[in-house]
């Protein structure tokens, strides 16, 4: 659900807290500081950030008519 500590580093290539924060923010991903200072990430939205939504939440590919068969 969320990233851990070690995936935060390796995503931000930094250890403190307030330069991750920074990196993110410039990397656009959304981010929120815990009451004790650590910071929270929703995996899923790394994910859409870099690749799109996993197979299951992006849904079925949408059905489109086959224009080769046509001519």
């Amino acid at each position: 659900m969320f990233l851990t500590d070690d995936e935060l580093r390796s995503l931000t290539k930094r250890s403190h807290r307030d330069a991750q924060a920074r990196v993110l923010t410039f990397m656009g991903i959304e981010h929120k500081v815990r009451p004790d200072g650590s910071l929270a990430v929703l995996s899923a939205h790394v994910e859409r950030m870099f690749g799109g939504p996993p197979a299951s939440i992006r849904g079925p590919k949408k059905a489109e008519p086959n224009w080769d068969a046509v001519r």
